[in-house]
């Protein structure tokens, strides 16, 4: 048998069955009692069998009927679920999101952003990543990342990138340093000492536009150890292996036996971006982005 059963047959049926009564069940779908009387004949005879006993005084349910309505109240509430899940992922309020970031990017407004959005979507599956630029970039590229927080990545095909924040660079010495006294260190004044600095294979961008603060002052950087993390450079600089130059926000690391100090002149800004696939159109990630900028820009 070929049943053309529809969602308004089960709700007009669950209305009649809870009011067991067509009069009040109409007023409460909000049409007239003949057509509501005519769906529900349609459908006892789609399934073949009487859903209501029907006298002058009252409506039963026949067992057919009980059994369908407790099937039916199921179905609607399941539709009724799947219908507000798929408008929640359009809405971008759920479904799964990958983050990616450098390691300085946790100490600007993004801690902020993160708080933010886990109380503003909390049924989003947020899955964080802590990597260098260049693996942000590949990442993201392989879609492992779907949206990223990098540090100078510069103009890459494939991926959408913007400027949240600027900054400028600092200089961070050993407490005892010589140049520690000053309020602005001169980076002429820098050109004889040992550097303590991050990969150029981190972020190739980001390494050339902290060795160019030094050349355009007609030095580069003597770099004589190598550092993943600014944590660890600051504190390979507290112990006397040399100096760096770092965006001011590692000004919040309080790293032991380091100062930190304003450069001058300021020839530089760095900048902390936010990136995504040029491919990336879903909701979840557009809501994320502008959240993000949303915030950043309350943050300046």
């Amino acid at each position: 048998m070929n049943i053309n059963l529809e969602i308004r047959h089960l709700r007009y049926f669950v209305a009649v069955a809870e009011e067991l009564h067509f009069g009040r069940a109409a007023t409460r779908l909000h049409i007239a009692q003949p057509p509501l009387s005519q769906q529900i004949r349609k459908l006892e005879e789609m399934l073949g069998y009487a859903l209501f006993q029907r006298t002058s005084r009252e409506v039963r349910l026949t067992a057919a009927g009980e059994e369908l309505l407790e099937r039916a109240r199921h179905t609607l509430r399941k539709i009724e679920a799947d219908v507000s899940a798929v408008k929640k992922v359009g809405r971008g309020e759920a479904g799964a999101l990958t983050v990616g970031f450098v390691g300085s990017a946790m100490l600007t407004a993004l801690p902020k952003l993160l708080g933010r959005y886990r109380g503003e979507y909390p049924q989003v599956d947020l899955q964080l990543r802590e990597l260098y630029t260049a693996g942000l970039v590949d990442a993201l590229l392989n879609g492992t990342v779907d949206v990223g927080f990098m540090r100078d990545a510069g103009s890459i095909d494939g991926l959408r990138i913007e400027a949240l924040m600027s900054e400028p660079f600092v200089v961070v010495l050993p407490r005892k340093h010589r140049l520690a006294e000053q309020k602005t260190v001169a980076v002429k004044s820098l050109q004889h000492e040992p550097f303590v600095l991050f990969a150029r294979s981190y972020g190739s961008v980001a390494w050339k536009k902290t060795v160019d603060v030094c050349e355009a002052h007609g030095f580069t950087p003597r770099v004589v150890q190598e550092a993943p993390q600014w944590l660890t450079i600051m504190t390979l600089v507290g112990a006397g292996l040399g100096v760096t130059i770092a965006p001011a926000c590692v000004t919040k690391l309080a790293v032991p036996d380091t100062v930190c100090r304003k450069l001058r002149p300021q020839s530089q800004l760095t900048h902390l971006e936010l990136a995504c696939r040029t491919s990336e159109a879903r909701p979840i990630s557009t809501a994320f982005s502008e959240l993000a900028r949303r915030t950043f820009r309350g943050q300046s």
